[in-house]
């Protein structure tokens, strides 16, 4: 009889061959209970014809975590992502540990010992890079991983939710053009976020398709934070030519531009339109009432959320890329062209 060589034997491999995603594998291994029976037994079945070698350093033990990381937590959008994550957890019983890991390697490295400890059987990154050996561990230790705006492109084995951020940027620059609008100045976001480009990539397809040349001194870098707003509001409205138009994207940005407007002895809209992007809380009561994008900020995290829990419970997801609708709000910060 030949030895079977059980080296080559993979969790992936045994997930592929059963048709179920890697986490439900780790769970028949770890012997975790909410998998279906027929399923641990075609799992089952799987590892004893191919020989894996189960590893006893591999079984955890139901935590009911789940794990909500960020790389800051000083934006406004993080509070209504939480909500939204909060809600969902809140009615299935599940506790969330939210964490920021501010891009530094030694935060990554702290949260990673502090989520083996704890056990957790699920992760939501948020605007996070999740790099190659982090998907690795996560996959090793069974833990269900879904993704908030990619940082980077997204990886193919976790799911990913965002906002049609692409149609956002473009219904904002449409809107400001059709109230006569030709000089609209970018205050762009962090180059790495795919939400950030698309925003972009929207403002550039309303110009072309009304026949507008995409002028690049009205496109300004930014972060998302008020002072790359106020930074890039300074330095559009000290051109030459100005625009009568900036369309930020994101609102703390428009309202950095609201500062460099006032500073300048000018006025929203009556000198300048502008134009945010998220729809935060804080910006309807701002003066004037902030013209923007509502992106469904608390549904994604909603969303988010189910996701993660369900591929916890080691059920299948529908699509592994969710786009939330987005919608231009219309306020008192844009005015037609006089």
């Amino acid at each position: 009889m030949v030895a079977r060589d059980t080296r080559k034997v993979t969790i992936s491999a045994i997930a592929d061959l059963a048709g179920v995603s890697v986490p439900t594998v780790s769970r028949v291994l770890n012997g975790r209970s909410d998998v279906a029976p027929q399923t641990r037994e075609r799992v089952e079945e799987l590892l004893t014809r191919h020989g894996y070698q189960r590893r006893p350093s591999s079984v955890r033990t139901s935590s009911g975590l789940l794990d909500l990381v960020f790389n800051d937590l000083d934006s406004p959008w993080a509070v209504e992502i939480i909500r939204g994550v909060e809600d969902v957890t809140h009615a299935a019983g599940v506790g969330t540990v939210v964490s920021a890991i501010h891009r530094r390697t030694s935060s990554a490295k702290q949260w990673l010992d502090g989520m083996r400890r704890r056990g957790t059987e699920g992760v939501i990154f948020v605007t996070s890079m999740v790099e190659p050996p982090l998907q690795d561990e996560l996959r090793r230790l069974g833990v269900a991983l879904v993704v908030v705006d990619a940082d980077g492109l997204p990886t193919r084995e976790a799911p990913t939710i965002g906002a049609a951020n692409w149609v956002g940027g473009l219904r904002a620059t449409e809107y400001l053009i059709g109230l006569g609008h030709r000089r609209i100045g970018f205050i762009a976001g962090p180059p790495q976020l795919m939400c950030s480009r698309a925003r972009m990539d929207g403002y550039r397809a309303a110009l072309e398709a009304a026949g507008l040349a995409v002028d690049d001194d009205l496109v300004c870098p930014g972060d998302f934070y008020h002072e790359a707003g106020f930074s890039g509001g300074v330095r559009l409205l000290g051109l030459a030519d100005p625009p009568t138009a900036i369309f930020a994207s994101s609102d703390q940005m428009a309202l950095g531009v609201y500062e460099a407007v006032r500073q300048r002895g000018l006025r929203v809209p009556d000198d300048i339109s502008v134009v945010g992007f998220d729809d935060l809380p804080e910006v309807r009561w701002c003066s004037p009432p902030l013209t923007t994008v509502r992106q469904p900020l608390a549904e994604m995290g909603m969303l988010a959320a189910r996701t993660v829990l369900r591929l916890a419970r080691g059920e299948t997801v529908e699509s592994p890329r969710v786009e939330l609708a987005t919608e231009l709000v219309i306020r008192d910060s844009a005015a037609p062209l006089g």
